[in-house]
């Protein structure tokens, strides 16, 4: 690879290398960023001849990564989350009385990071805002940019969502996948193996009451199925669930550590043995609310805490 200066480096380059990887095409790449195929096909030839690597090979309709861009795509993206800390951060926040701020946010939250975040980010604003209100709400997924357009509400945090200029959008946290499991589950006794996590039934955790899960979508795609014995939209009921069954739930790891600790041993957690893409979160808001003094502090608190996590 090639010694890079970086006084000479454009820095936009690397949020198309981040969503060339993220979506895995031009198109798609070029659909979320809101720019012409052409001009990611430039920047990508760009970031070529500075990074002095293919960086991605198409592979039928996809851009598969090369080892070199699996290196750098973990410290690119911490990279990208604290330069946009650093600009919230820097936000004026002149005249924000949060002692006084009665404003009640409406948040559009999934399980996953409702789970993860929301108890401690009560307790932070409770402390800095004691008078302002939160409201967290479900959402079908399909609703949540319509829902932050119309002002119903504030906040969403989801997987990547495609969406127009009139919404923003940040990164939160990427994380893997993990098996959590009875600490009495036959399985723990034989081979931690794909063949014998597939071997018994499943929990799966799911906001829609049809259609395939994460996990069924990638197990798909290698021929195989899991058999669903319970489909929930709460990954607490689903832990305590397998904490008393032979079922077996699939989470992602920050999430499963922080339900986990307070169950008295009664349940353990394993890597899942096969490898997933990780599950990617992103912070949504309309642009009317990009320089709301209440709004920017609350984004920064938010920001603060996934940043913070293991």
């Amino acid at each position: 690879m090639n010694k890079t200066n970086i006084d000479r480096f454009d820095l936009n380059l690397l949020t198309v290398f981040v969503a060339i990887y993220s979506e895995g095409s031009i198109t798609a790449a070029a659909n979320t960023l809101h720019l012409s195929q052409s001009a990611i096909s430039h920047a990508l030839n760009r970031l070529r001849e500075q990074m002095g690597d293919e960086l991605f090979q198409r592979s039928g309709r996809t851009m598969s990564p090369t080892p070199a861009a699996e290196q750098l795509i973990g410290p690119i993206r911490q990279a990208l989350v604290q330069i946009q800390q650093g600009l919230v951060a820097c936000t004026q926040q002149e005249g924000l009385d949060l002692k006084g701020l009665t404003t009640r946010f409406r948040l559009c939250v999934r399980d996953s990071f409702e789970g993860l975040v929301l108890p401690e980010l009560i307790a932070i604003c409770s402390r800095l805002a004691p008078k302002a209100s939160f409201a967290s709400m479900r959402t079908p997924r399909e609703q949540v940019l319509h829902d932050l357009r119309s002002g119903r509400i504030d906040l969403a945090a989801d997987i990547l969502l495609p969406h127009d200029d009139q919404i923003q959008h940040v990164e939160l946290l990427s994380d893997d996948w993990v098996c959590v499991l009875s600490a009495t589950h036959p399985l723990l006794v034989e081979d931690w193996s794909l063949a014998g996590v597939l071997k018994y039934r499943h929990v799966m955790v799911s906001s829609r009451e049809h259609g395939a899960g994460f996990e069924d979508t990638q197990l798909a795609r290698h021929g195989l199925r899991r058999e669903i014995a319970l489909r929930t939209s709460n990954y607490l009921a689903a832990m305590q669930t397998v904490a008393v069954t032979n079922f077996i739930v699939c989470a992602p790891r920050r999430l499963a550590a922080a339900l986990v600790a307070p169950m008295g041993g009664s349940v353990v957690v394993r890597p899942f043995p096969m490898q997933f893409p990780p599950l990617e979160l992103y912070l949504y808001w309309h642009r009317r609310v990009e320089h709301d003094r209440a709004h920017v502090w609350l984004r920064e608190q938010i920001l603060k805490l996934t940043a913070a996590l293991d």
